[in-house]
């Protein structure tokens, strides 16, 4: 299947699951708990408070070598953001590229996706675990902060 597909097809209109696809073009869906909404519009609030160029998006869906994946929340650069504007999926990553990890996510299947988000181009991935710890990657590793919003709390508050 590919994504215009899944993106127009009505039977996949309004599940409770977030979709992505993996290189064989098959659907997986993943269920979000309160918790992960909390944490994905509290990062996409702060990163909007924190930063006043670019833009920033919620379920934005990049195109990788294991098919589309659906970041949580991005940051887009104003240049990047003209580039996919209007494409169905993003071809190249955003810049910041943030997954918040839910029960049904493993910490290996987040680590796989933060190697292919930068893969895509993206410059840092942030990931955000059940208890609202944040930690920020590049290329080199692991960054004690964000070097693109070097103020980004470590730690998203209640």
């Amino acid at each position: 299947m590919r994504w215009e597909e899944v993106c127009e097809n009505k039977n996949l209109q309004n599940l409770p699951f977030k979709i992505e696809l993996n290189k064989w073009g098959q659907i997986v869906m993943s269920p979000v708990k309160i918790k992960h909404s909390f944490y994905q519009g509290r990062i996409q609030r702060l990163l909007e408070s924190l930063l006043s160029t670019g833009e920033v998006m919620p379920e934005c869906a990049i195109n990788t070598s294991d098919g589309v994946k659906v970041a949580d929340v991005v940051w887009c650069s104003e240049e990047r953001f003209a580039q996919i504007e209007d494409e169905i999926s993003a071809s190249i990553a955003p810049e910041i590229c943030i997954e918040v990890k839910s029960s049904g996510n493993s910490l290996e299947e987040i680590e796989f996706k933060q190697k292919l988000y930068l893969e895509a181009k993206a410059i840092e991935v942030w990931l955000c675990n059940e208890q609202g710890e944040m930690k920020f990657y590049n290329e080199q590793g692991e960054l004690e902060q964000s070097l693109l919003v070097p103020d980004f709390p470590k730690q998203i508050k209640r």
